[in-house]
């Protein structure tokens, strides 16, 4: 979920930064797709390269999850973090509408990426 804004060591932007699992092909199979729906909206980044810059995030919370980190510094984790970035390019915008206006449709979407997260090492890559 968002934290409260916190210093973002002199790299605050206007484009958010997903944090993702550099070490995952899995992983970095989906970013690459999901780079081509969000253009240059989106910055992404492996979280073993960035962490020093978002003090706000934990390295736990990234094993877990990829992490988006809003431009006013709030964090959003799991699938809240993917549907944000997908319609901040532009893309699946109704999705995230169904995320945020429905508790069903929220615990279904990261119960969905928990299952995802945790069997991603068998899982098919896209």
């Amino acid at each position: 979920m968002a934290t409260k804004r916190e210093a973002l060591n002199d790299k605050e932007t206007d484009i958010p930064t997903m944090l993702w699992d550099g070490d995952c092909a899995f992983c970095r199979d989906w970013i690459l797709r999901w780079q081509k729906i969000t253009g240059g909206r989106v910055t992404y980044r492996p979280y073993q390269e960035a962490l020093a810059d978002f003090p706000q995030v934990g390295e736990e919370e990234c094993r877990n999850a990829v992490q988006l980190v809003l431009p006013d510094g709030r964090v959003l984790s799991g699938a809240h973090a993917v549907l944000e970035s997908l319609a901040i390019g532009g893309r699946h915008r109704w999705m995230l509408r169904c995320y945020v206006r429905s508790r069903g449709f929220r615990h279904l979407t990261e119960a969905m990426y928990r299952f995802v997260a945790r069997n991603r090492n068998w899982l098919p890559r896209p």
